[in-house]
């Protein structure tokens, strides 16, 4: 499932930075239309890594003793941040993009370092989301929902 979100995501953003963000077309060396598309895929990709994080956990975790509870939560910390490393890679995976756009010109690189920064950010804060919904219910596909619908309410 790993491979397929990767190859999914590269290819989405190869096709929304280079065919439908017009990079070539600009006439800059810019990666605005990179990171201007991160927060849709993010939005369509991101619930898939996180579906399965945190099953009922809140609730197991509350009738937990209290010795216990620590060891627990600290699992599910362990598996979010698995998640958000996983984006990471898939995210870092991008940099021919960059390569690219500096070969192409003379884009402001400390620019794109902060576009990739707030971009993981932004990947670890729908990440958490897509936790806490799949925490929410037991059945995935309500999980995955709950991102674009009041099914949870």
């Amino acid at each position: 499932m790993a491979y397929v979100f990767l190859v999914i995501f590269l290819l989405l953003t190869g096709f929304f930075t280079f065919t439908a963000g017009n990079f070539f077309e600009r006439g800059e060396a810019s990666l605005a239309a990179f990171f201007g598309w991160h927060p849709w895929l993010y939005l369509v990709l991101v619930p898939a890594v996180g579906m399965r994080r945190g099953r009922g956990a809140p609730l197991r975790h509350a009738r937990a003793a209290a010795d216990h509870a620590d060891h627990a939560l600290a699992g599910d910390h362990r598996q979010f941040l698995a998640s958000w490393a996983f984006l990471a890679v898939a995210l870092a995976l991008t940099f021919p993009t960059v390569i690219t756009a500096n070969i192409l010109g003379d884009p402001d690189n400390g620019q794109i370092v902060a576009g990739y920064f707030g971009s993981l950010l932004l990947a670890g804060a729908y990440l958490a989301i897509a936790c806490m919904t799949s925490a929410m219910t037991r059945n995935q596909v309500v999980a995955s929902s709950c991102r674009w619908s009041s099914a949870c309410s």
